[in-house]
């Protein structure tokens, strides 16, 4: 079964767009990643949610993510475990 992260960020006033296009354009193309999605849950709150096809994919996309974060740090307020809140593990049931 796929393997999935959920990523939730806290974005700066003003700060939208300079995080939606570090992720657009390309600069998410990760080999494994079937399809990403990113939600806007709230004032300058958003959700990254990522398939993958495999928890290895996942895995060795781990450096190439935390690569493009590095490239938009300075847009994001500090979370309780860093600039991010994220989990990910492999599916364990599909719902309809």
């Amino acid at each position: 079964m796929s393997a999935f992260n959920i990523v939730r960020f806290v974005v700066k006033p003003g700060m939208d767009r300079k995080f939606l296009d570090a992720h657009g354009t390309g600069k998410s193309n990760w080999p494994g990643l079937i399809k990403g999605r990113i939600i806007k849950t709230g004032e300058g709150k958003y959700c990254l949610i990522g398939e993958w096809s495999d928890e290895k994919a996942l895995t060795n996309a781990m450096p190439r993510m935390i690569a493009t974060l590095d490239t938009f740090r300075d847009v994001l307020v500090p979370a309780a475990s860093g600039v991010t809140d994220a989990v990910s593990g492999r599916a364990v049931l599909t719902l309809a």
